[in-house]
């Protein structure tokens, strides 16, 4: 694998340590800021929102420039957005910040899931997007741990300037790293990116994106409650159980990039199946200690099974747009992460129980395999293929200067 995934890894680290740390910052921003511990929780939704509206249209207005370019302007964007958040004098210009900070997230792993996949043979394709991605889930194991205890021990606004270095330190390896390719960019724009968009395959990838991970946050979203309620966990051992929660979605990462370049859809069909398997265990998983830590790192492992498979899968579906379709794909992650906790909350707030959101995850998880069916169908009725098992993102465009000889 090219090294120049390794620059790609520090920028996906640095994203995921800064999406996911505001949770466990929440206590200390509400106290310094003089604010309720719900209107900080409003950071948490800028972040989202800046994520959903900065996907699909820095990826779009970039259409014509350098993917290069891109990738170290958007991490400039994303340093610029952690610093400002540590200097913030209120809560007002925290939360303008912190929807600064979101709007590089997806169009950089958008782009970036590209870059990778143009530097290495079709059959690595999967296995190149889940080595991006270990960064951001390195993130929850790593870097989120260390990131609030630096806030808890140093003051909040210096874990955003301990952020803004990782940034830093992601613009010197993707100057360094990554191939130029200012000769071979898309020649478009914007018009020709969105009308790669008006497809049937493309929305029903994305919608499998939706639903499928809706059901992994609406379930993790209340984890706390049903690991100090239902299994007995001291709330300060829920630290490290997320950490677990982290080192199983590495895990599940890791292996579905490398299963996927053998059965694209064979691996997004089984991982859905999986998740759905494991949220339906979770009442009898949470009822002990050991079981519940167990219950904590299958729920990563199958839900990020599935991140490589739906990025190719849109990638594919969009192949004269791959970069907006990527890009998209990434707000539709953050989509499931809203719906998916409100789901859950809705579950939780009418008393079926501490665990009830976990059976509202089967119900998405569910709806994720039926759709996914469904474009599985609409594939054959369009490009009927005798013994088609697989789907491999082979008509992305190759660009020259990205292809290691």
């Amino acid at each position: 694998m090219p090294l120049a995934l390794l620059a790609l890894a520090v920028g996906a680290f640095g994203i995921g340590t800064t999406e996911f740390v505001m949770m466990g910052l929440l206590p200390d921003v509400a106290d310094d800021l003089n604010i309720s511990i719900p209107s900080a929780g409003h950071l948490v939704s800028a972040y989202a929102l800046g994520v959903v509206i900065g996907a699909p249209l820095l990826a779009a207005v970039t259409a014509r420039m350098s993917r290069r370019t891109v990738l170290i302007g958007l991490m400039g964007l994303f340093v610029v957005g952690n610093a400002l958040s540590a200097l913030a004098p209120d809560n007002g210009w925290l939360l303008a910040a912190r929807f600064l900070s979101g709007l590089p997230h997806g169009a950089f792993f958008g782009v970036g899931a590209v870059v990778a996949t143009n530097m290495v043979a079709p059959e690595r394709k999967a296995r190149s997007v889940s080595l991006m991605f270990l960064g951001l889930t390195v993130a929850n194991v790593a870097g989120v741990p260390v990131a609030t205890l630096m806030g808890q021990h140093l003051g909040w606004r210096a874990t955003f300037l301990g952020v803004s270095a990782i940034g830093l330190a992601a613009i010197a390896a993707l100057a360094f790293l990554i191939p130029h390719d200012h000769e071979h960019t898309t020649a478009q724009g914007l018009r020709g990116e969105l009308a790669a968009l008006r497809s049937l395959p493309v929305w029903l990838s994305l919608g499998t994106t939706v639903a499928g991970f809706g059901a992994l946050f609406a379930a993790y979203s209340y984890i706390t409650p049903m690991l100090t309620d239902a299994a007995g966990y001291a709330g300060a051992s829920v630290t490290l159980l997320l950490a677990l929660f982290g080192v199983g979605a590495t895990a599940g990462n890791l292996l579905g990039g490398r299963l996927a370049d053998h059965s694209l859809r064979g691996t997004l069909f089984g991982g859905l199946t999986a998740l759905v398997a494991v949220l339906a265990l979770f009442p009898l998983l949470m009822r002990t200690e050991l079981t519940a830590a167990v219950a904590v790192i299958l729920l990563g492992m199958a839900a990020f099974a599935t991140g490589s498979p739906l990025q190719l899968m849109v990638m594919e579906k969009a192949s004269s747009a791959p970069s907006l379709a990527s890009s998209a794909n990434q707000a539709a992650f953050n989509l499931a992460n809203a719906g998916g906790a409100w789901i859950g909350g809705l579950a939780l707030a009418a008393g079926f129980g501490v665990t009830s959101p976990a059976l509202a995850g089967v119900a998405l998880a569910v709806l994720g395999l039926a759709v996914a069916s469904l474009a599985y169908a609409v594939d054959r009725r369009r490009a009927p293929v005798a013994g088609r098992e697989r789907i491999v993102a082979s008509h992305v465009p190759q660009e020259a200067e990205a292809v290691h000889h």
